[in-house]
């Protein structure tokens, strides 16, 4: 997959921030919607706290969902990344259709997941780009 251009697809859509902020769920955040987590040395810091270039990326590189990702095809690891920034990974463990169509292979049927989801109607057109990439896998 094409990291960079990943990157700069989600710093569209996401922004990247080098400071601790709340997002829109008021939820401690860094980076390329990096969610804080007890686990991160950026937990209990207050908002407005710097994070540096390398942690940003170190964060961006470990935030994944699917064991198999390499081997998924590039655009399928794009729409997953972008997704899992947008939510972040509690909250995209919940697309269980989703991922099972994913891990089959099965693509316009995991466009269909997303679809019928709450997700698809909140982000507006990020979610319709996405799932037509989707179906063109």
């Amino acid at each position: 997959m094409n990291i960079d251009r990943l990157r700069q697809q989600l710093e569209i859509d996401e922004g990247c921030k080098y400071v601790i902020y709340l997002d829109h769920l008021n939820l401690p955040t860094h980076g390329i919607g990096h969610l804080i987590l007890e686990s991160d040395p950026e937990y209990g810091q207050p908002v407005g706290t710097p994070v540096t270039d390398e942690r940003v990326i170190e964060c961006f590189e470990k935030d994944r969902l699917y064991n198999d990702f390499d081997d998924l095809p590039e655009t399928v690891q794009e729409i997953i990344a972008n997704m899992l920034f947008n939510m972040g990974l509690g909250r995209m463990k919940s697309f269980q259709g989703m991922k099972r169509n994913v891990d089959a292979r099965q693509w316009d049927k995991a466009a269909d997941e997303m679809v019928d989801s709450r997700w698809y109607n909140q982000v507006g057109e990020r979610s319709k780009r996405l799932v037509e990439k989707l179906r063109q896998v």
